[in-house]
């Protein structure tokens, strides 16, 4: 092929492209864009045959998508060259010659050169390739070699193990995406409920003789005229979806980036309202598309299992006057049960509680569910008897997450809970939740119920010690259920969700002590997590204040099962041990002062000292050893340590009150919590910056800080970090840090070695297109000359150590850290003194610099004078 004839080959098939995308924008038909490209590169490759032909006998056949006859913007064409025996050397040039025009014409080829032998044995070994082949479409060449193909595929095809492996395959491919439909990044092609879960379903029918298109198997006994429809409606519209993501991006892109999802509600004509933003209406319609198809495979998937496994029917047996036993999966007496009685709705949910042995719902019994959901109006909801089965449904002894979980699927909870409906594949750009607010709802209650699980004891042992000490532990499932049911609608969301529940409680006859129990949690779920993670635990006055929220002990216990159930639903990257330690701290201090106590510095105090004084002694220090280190100490010291840490303290200075070199202690916290580091050296402006310069270039990440100064001038400080992603070797890491770090300190004492520069790391996509506006919030603390600084803003590698150097920069002592990482967002709270905060112009100043660097640009005037 001549270059001159390769180049007018390749311009003209790049503007019959052009010109079938340009229809397509007119008309907007899926089905009309995907058939016009596939002919037109029918027609180019058919083009490119005649001056590189195919071997003597062969054939050129469309494989996959493409041999279905469809094919995207920036799919791969995939094809197949059928020889009718293995090559020979002219073959082999032949051959040669085609994949390299094919390549130079620009076509992102997906080619295999077979016989028919080769194609019989890896179709054995391969599902991919059986199903690849099961869809060939003739090109050129020889049509009666590629219709003995076909005739050998169909001749070894086993209908059954074809099934079986196709299930497999799929379960597999689920797995990878999470399981879920509802991921924030979704992959319409591969995930749960996309295009290929459709495409599972028609490769089975195919196979199974049942029919070769939709249309024909909508002309079965397979599925029911409304179910044809839900079918055809969800694959046009994804089919719509993957050609404007291949357009938006202008390659081959299956997922919804949120890069691409504010462009694609634009081309999809979304407008914000006053508490939704385009992408999130864009991404819930995609949510209740998604949900449509994982219910129909999931139907369809059980359906085809029991038409090609009569056998294993099993013995059929009734469980009582509506309900019986087949395929061990509950099924019902008669195929109307439901438009009957209704009320079997909620009642299949609880019978399937009640007999472990059932392994799940017939396919009979969920089609007709997800045919009677409309049935459940407000007539329904008002019915007594489904309030009472509801509440039954919550207080089983098990299957209490796998109920809602189906409820959800077959939309009978979003139909019963009119306010769960609203929340139904919706998106939550805040930066740290993974997940839609209903799957979010579900992992906490999913998270409660394993506290109350042996098997789950040693992950979570105060949960699992509370909440079997609960007398009624099925109110946290209510409580789970509506604390972020109110997501979206704008206002509070605790408050709104809190009137909610309230009306939920009276309409199920709660009685009025568990009715306020569970609006409590509901309006105060936040409150547990903000003072563990962002206030002073050593502070007495913090815990009573706290204390004074919580009221009562069965309040406390319940608040402190549903906060770390929460997080734990949130997001992987957002709950780790420390946290866990910070509310375990908070749960047994507050336990501590509802007693009674009022604090008292002066009791405090005391206490403290004395219990310190007691593990010192264990240790073998006399009194005196332990007052030459205590007199450099002021109040505020033992006020902001516990006992455990004063004591460590203790044990490594008393001999070194007035060392010369940085003294750097390590320990692991709990079972590997995290890893506490002590520093004691003499004080100076850029410590604190040395000291997270090295905690950023080992991307250890600083989790609380306590910044103390002795009365002789010395620092003392304090830090809680937790290793690098997938590292959990702290106690290597505690010696090495011991080592490492004191040698940083000695090597960038002043006037002898720079600060090296901080790695500002790069925002994550998601911070990007879901930017955070970063604030900062200073404000004078009444009790004392401190001033208390609150910064968030979008997360990124280096971010501390740059504010650290802000503070060096304008001579502000840092007293306390408290660093808070959401997912992708930060919440730090910081305890500062400094002159320049006392002047209005310096604090500005001061100010103006925090945003500079909270910036994902930092400033490069500011970047270059520190």
């Amino acid at each position: 092929m001549t270059f001159a004839h390769l180049h007018s080959l390749r311009d003209t098939y790049t503007q019959k492209r052009h010109n079938v995308i340009e229809s397509y924008r007119r008309h907007l038909r899926p089905e009309a864009l995907l058939t016009a490209l596939r002919r037109v590169t029918d027609q180019t490759l058919r083009e490119i045959l005649k001056t590189a032909p195919l071997p003597r006998d062969a054939a050129l056949a469309a494989v996959g998508g493409y041999g279905r006859g469809e094919l995207y913007p920036y799919s791969d064409i995939d094809v197949l060259i059928l020889l009718a025996h293995e090559p020979d050397s002219e073959d082999q040039v032949r051959l040669e010659k085609l994949v390299a025009a094919l390549w130079d014409l620009g076509f992102e080829v997906g080619h295999s050169v077979r016989t028919i032998e080769d194609c019989r044995r890896e179709a054995s070994n391969d599902i991919t390739v059986e199903t690849a082949l099961m869809e060939c479409r003739w090109l050129a060449g020889s049509k009666a070699l590629l219709a003995q193909l076909a005739d050998t595929m169909a001749s070894q095809r086993d209908p059954r193990a074809f099934f079986q492996a196709k299930r497999s395959e799929m379960q597999q491919r689920h797995a990878r995406h999470q399981d879920t439909p509802y991921a924030l990044e979704p992959n319409c092609k591969e995930a749960p409920g996309g295009l290929r879960d459709l495409m599972v379903l028609l490769w089975i029918a195919q196979a199974s003789g049942i029919g070769q298109t939709w249309r024909e198997i909508g002309q079965t006994d397979l599925v029911t005229p409304s179910e044809y429809r839900a079918l055809r409606r969800a694959e046009l519209a994804f089919k719509r979806l993957r050609i404007e993501l291949h357009l938006l991006a202008g390659r081959r892109e299956d997922r919804l980036l949120f890069d691409l999802q504010p462009s694609l509600a634009k081309v999809y004509g979304f407008e914000a309202t006053r508490t939704r933003r385009p992408s999130e209406l864009l991404m819930q319609r995609y949510y209740w598309a998604a949900r449509v198809v994982n219910q129909l495979n999931t139907i369809l998937m059980q359906t085809f299992e029991e038409r090609l496994f009569p056998e294993t029917r099993g013995e059929w047996r009734a469980l009582d006057d509506d309900f019986c036993v087949a395929y061990n999966r509950l099924d019902t007496q008669l195929p109307d049960a439901f438009e009957r009685n209704p009320t079997l709705l909620l009642r299949a949910f609880l019978v399937m509680q009640e007999h472990a042995e059932l392994t799940g719902l017939s396919a009979q019994v969920m089609r007709a569910m997800w045919h009677a959901r409309r049935l459940i109006d407000t007539q329904f909801r008002r019915n007594p008897i489904n309030r009472y089965l509801f509440i039954q449904i919550l207080q089983q002894p098990r299957g209490i997450v796998h109920a809602l979980r189906r409820m959800t699927l077959l939309n009978i909870l979003p139909r019963y809970l009119p306010e769960f409906r609203k929340i139904v594949g919706q998106m939550q750009h805040d930066l740290f939740h993974a997940y839609t607010v209903d799957q979010h709802i579900l992992r906490v209650i999913r998270n409660i119920r394993r506290f109350t699980m042996p098997e789950h004891a040693q992950e979570y042992p105060l949960a699992s010690q509370l909440i079997a000490d609960m007398d009624r532990p099925w109110l946290l499932y209510i409580a789970a259920l509506y604390h972020d049911i109110a997501k979206g609608r704008g206002g509070d969301h605790s408050e709104l969700g809190a009137r909610d529940v309230r009306r939920f409680c009276k309409n199920h006859n709660l009685d009025k002590d568990d009715t306020a129990l569970v609006e409590f949690l509901v309006r105060e779920h936040l409150t547990m997590s903000k003072f563990a993670q962002k206030r002073d635990l050593t502070d007495a006055q913090s815990v009573h204040e706290f204390a004074r929220y919580v009221k009562t002990e069965r309040q406390l216990a319940a608040l402190y099962l549903l906060t770390v159930a929460d997080i734990r639903g949130t997001s992987p990257k957002v709950w780790n041990s420390w946290k866990g330690k910070l509310l375990e701290d908070l749960y047994h201090l507050t336990l501590e002062a509802l007693g009674g106590a009022q604090p008292d510095t002066g009791t405090v105090l005391a206490q403290r000292k004395q219990a310190a004084s007691s593990e010192i002694r264990l240790m073998g220090l006399r009194d005196d050893a332990r007052d030459t280190f205590w007199k450099v100490l002021d109040v505020a010291y033992f006020l902001r340590h516990d006992a455990s840490e004063i004591a460590w303290h203790t044990r490594h200075l008393y001999y070194r009150v007035n060392a010369e070199t940085p003294i750097v202690k390590a320990r692991v916290i709990g079972q590997n919590q995290g890893l506490q580091i002590m520093v004691y050296a003499k004080d100076r402006p850029d410590l604190f910056v040395a000291i997270c310069a090295y905690f950023d270039q080992h991307t250890l990440s600083i989790q609380d800080a306590r910044i103390h100064t002795t009365h002789h001038g010395w620092a003392l400080d304090s830090f809680i970090v937790l290793l690098p992603s997938r590292d959990t070797d702290y106690r290597s890491w505690a010696s090495l840090v011991e080592h490492e770090l004191t040698d940083a300190l000695q090597k960038t004492l002043p006037n002898n070695a720079e600060v090296p520069r901080p790695v500002v790391g790069r925002m994550s996509r998601r911070s990007r297109v879901f930017p955070i506006v970063p604030n900062v919030e200073l404000q004078p603390d009444e009790n004392s000359k401190s001033w208390r600084l609150a910064v968030t803003a979008s997360d990124r590698p280096g971010l501390l150590y740059s504010l650290a150097q802000v503070f060096a920069r304008h001579d502000i002592n840092l007293q306390m850290a408290k660093v808070l990482t959401l997912g992708d967002r930060v919440e730090d709270v910081f305890i500062i003194q400094g002159d320049a905060l006392e002047h209005p112009r310096a604090q500005l100043q001061f100010e103006r610099n925090l945003l500079a660097r909270l910036s994902d640009t930092p400033n490069p005037a500011l970047a270059h004078s520190l």
